[in-house]
């Protein structure tokens, strides 16, 4: 996709698209919904596993397991197999796709959790508020715990292995940590800012960006 076309179609001046990375159980997916309430435009998260199958050609089980997170086997496999003139990774193939729809999406004002669409953005010109979301162990388990997506794996490890494997794959992509504050615009701390203010501070960020 050609850079150029879709800058074209960006406002002159200010954000077009917020990108939102996390870790786990810091409340993402609830900040992504509550801006877009406010400002009108779509978020994508889960739905844009059925985005990336189609541009892909993976079966959508396949591109929700390995289409954010990166585990340890899972490069172990790939630094002895890249070698294989025939070997495709599928982690490779899925990202490539995504790519594809996160520069397709930024043609109009819309949100993105995760799949390093910052990095991917900034790197094609495209304007981007890229906020990343942190909280202290204590605040994300309750959060977790609500989200009762652990199954019989403890908590704790649960959340650290979630981690563990963004963080994976946001370094395999983009060659950076996924919490260090550089990448971003802004980093907050939901353990101990309320959802709401955070979607007034991220709003008012959007907003005063398009006055010029």
């Amino acid at each position: 996709m050609n850079s150029d076309s879709i800058a074209a179609n960006m406002p002159a001046s200010g954000y077009s698209v917020i990108t939102i990375n996390r870790q786990y159980a810091a409340k993402g997916r609830t900040l992504a919904a509550e801006i877009s309430r406010r400002l009108g435009i779509p978020y994508y998260d889960k739905d844009f596993v059925l985005r990336t199958a189609e541009e892909s050609g993976y079966d959508p089980d396949l591109v929700s397991e390995e289409s954010e997170e990166l585990s340890t086997s899972g490069k172990i496999l790939d630094s002895i197999l890249n070698s294989t003139v025939s070997y495709k990774s599928s982690h490779d193939e899925i990202f490539k796709a995504e790519k594809e729809v996160i520069l397709e999406l930024s043609k109009t004002p819309c949100i993105i959790v995760g799949r390093c669409a910052n990095h991917v953005l900034k790197e094609h010109g495209i304007p981007v508020l890229s906020v990343f979301l942190h909280g202290s162990l204590d605040a994300r388990r309750k959060h977790a715990e609500e989200l009762a997506e652990n199954g019989n794996m403890p908590l704790d490890k649960y959340i650290e292995t979630r981690d563990k494997k963004r963080n994976n794959f946001y370094k395999k992509y983009t060659g950076k940590d996924i919490n260090e504050a550089s990448n971003y615009t802004i980093s907050l701390d939901t353990g101990l800012i309320n959802v709401n203010v955070c979607a007034d501070i991220v709003e008012r960020l959007y907003r005063d960006s398009l006055k010029g």
